[in-house]
């Protein structure tokens, strides 16, 4: 089975850049890598020197995330390929990952969207796969994590996050991380590729929503890969500005605080939890 992979860059450092293209390189499974660059000049077109199923791609501005991904998402629909792999320039992995992750979709053909288990660096489990949020939960969880306040959000996380699995068995959830996208092309010919309104937050969400529709959507920890996860809205101004701007879309889209699929939604992915008794909700 051969697999599409694409990276974007934006200004990326050259470090992250390198350990991302290598790991995908070392798979042979890998049929392209499209090395995206969104950089105002070339951040690395050294890349196409690794390997001849390398193709770098300039796109001369900041098409943003999503759609700079759809550039080669496109080609994989056209190309007919099996599997397309979505991932940040910022992970890392073995070479066994990416086969990994074909063979658990070889063998449960109704999965459309599969991440594996992901790391910080340090070792630390990366909370990767979430519910379907309300504007409730990015207010709390980014601007009221303090005070009074703490303990609501961290008990609200537990949840919204699905901690309470301790990410380590296989479970669906609606909400899969832009980090790392294991797709099933043939799915996205009814899910649709990422929606070009979003320009760099909520468009995992809003994809891995449109594909939850249609398949599932998974965590599977029989792989793990590594995420430095740099959280630029926290360090900065005006990616704040930016995730702001992508929430409104994405609430302006789906709904606000009456959005009665993801209540529906969220409440068949936690009964599976509650009939086993792992949790509790009110």
């Amino acid at each position: 089975m051969e697999v599409n992979v694409s990276i974007v860059l934006y200004n990326t450092r050259r470090d992250f850049a390198e350990r991302a293209i290598r790991s995908v390189l070392s798979s042979p499974l890998v049929k392209s890598l499209y090395v995206i660059d969104n950089s105002p000049s070339p951040n690395f077109p050294e890349a196409r020197e690794y390997d001849a199923r390398v193709e770098y791609i300039l796109t001369g501005c900041n098409l943003g995330y999503g759609r700079a991904h759809n550039l080669a998402l496109e080609r994989s629909i056209k190309e007919g390929v099996a599997y397309h792999l979505v991932m940040n320039p910022d992970v890392y992995f073995d070479e066994d990952v990416i086969g990994a992750c074909v063979d658990f979709m070889e063998k449960n053909l109704e999965v459309g969207l599969l991440i594996p288990k992901v790391f910080y660096p340090d070792g630390r489990v990366q909370p990767v796969a979430r519910l379907l949020p309300s504007p409730f939960h990015l207010i709390f969880r980014r601007f009221l994590n303090f005070g009074i306040f703490k303990r609501f959000v961290e008990k609200m996380n537990k949840i919204y996050e699905m901690e309470f699995t301790g990410y380590s068995r296989t479970f669906e959830a609606p909400f899969i991380s832009g980090c790392f996208m294991f797709l099933r092309v043939a799915i996205l010919k009814y899910a649709g590729v990422f929606d070009k309104r979003f320009f760099l937050y909520c468009d995992d969400l809003d994809l891995s929503r449109r594909i939850h529709r249609c398949a599932k959507t998974i965590f599977y920890p029989g792989a793990k890969i590594y995420h430095h996860w740099t959280r630029n809205s926290y360090r900065s101004f005006k990616f704040l500005l930016y995730h702001i701007w992508d929430a409104i879309k994405y609430f302006n889209k789906w709904g606000w605080f009456w959005d009665k699929e993801r209540k529906l939604i969220n409440r068949k992915i936690l009964e599976q939890f509650e009939r086993s008794q792992e949790i509790m909700v009110s």
